[in-house]
């Protein structure tokens, strides 16, 4: 099993140092789009995922074509094929990125660290650990930058050391993207609205709103009684 953490201080380090061998200008752009920007951003907020997250797997998943899903390129209005397999159909974009999100492996939309390294990481997690699992830097997050030279699954359990990656990689997209729209900022923590459908999680007990049962709901049912004696007189 992958040590998450030990690849969150090396996707860290990495992200630090990295320097880019190509160009992610002209691919940047496309994602900082206002449209697709707002797209993604309906999306976000539905998911609690960055958008800026979610451009950079559209473009790794299928070059951010509108009619590939989020979940790993198949048409969103048919049952997919591939990993994830029998998604959909769904009626949008939208509605098969936000089951992508929340309801697939990894499920991103549980992360609450969207620190470069957190992002970086789940990305990672996204496409798969095999590249972790052997000790390689991943071509979707690095390739495009001189921590990555090569090796690439090229299909899904079957690894070809020798294959260079050909599309850019999720960091030296973020990074070209933050060139260009300076409003991408990561966080360490980021709240997660509740699941399309569900009910939003009760909140922590408080002073104001203690628990039911405990101690703190007898003393607040006594001091709401005694403000009501006084009141009525």
């Amino acid at each position: 099993m992958t040590d998450l953490i030990a690849l969150k201080q090396a996707n860290a380090k990495r992200w630090v140092a990295a320097k880019v061998t190509r160009d992610f200008a002209a691919v940047a752009r496309r994602l900082v789009a206002p449209d697709a920007k707002a797209r993604y951003s309906a999306v976000a907020a539905k998911t609690g995922v960055p958008w800026f997250a979610i451009a950079v797997i559209h473009e790794r998943e299928c070059s951010q074509s509108w009619h590939g899903s989020l979940a790993q390129g198949d048409p969103w209005d048919k049952v997919s094929i591939h990993v994830p397999a029998g998604r959909g159909p769904f009626n949008s974009w939208e509605a098969a990125a936000i089951d992508a999100l929340v309801n697939c492996a990894p499920y991103a939309a549980r992360n609450r660290d969207w620190s470069p390294s957190g992002t970086l990481t789940k990305l990672e997690e996204y496409n798969g650990l095999g590249y972790a699992a052997r000790g390689r830097p991943s071509p979707y997050i690095w390739s495009g930058t001189d921590q990555y030279a090569s090796g690439k699954y090229v299909r899904d359990g079957v690894y070809d050391p020798s294959v260079i990656d050909q599309q850019r990689g999720c960091a030296g997209l973020l990074r070209a993207m933050m060139v260009l729209d300076p409003t991408i900022s990561f966080t360490a923590t980021t709240s997660v609205p509740s699941a399309p459908g569900r009910p939003a999680p009760p909140a922590a007990p408080s002073f104001t709103s203690p628990a039911k049962g405990s101690i703190g709901a007898a003393i607040a049912a006594a001091i709401g009684a005694l403000l009501s004696i006084f009141k009525r007189k």
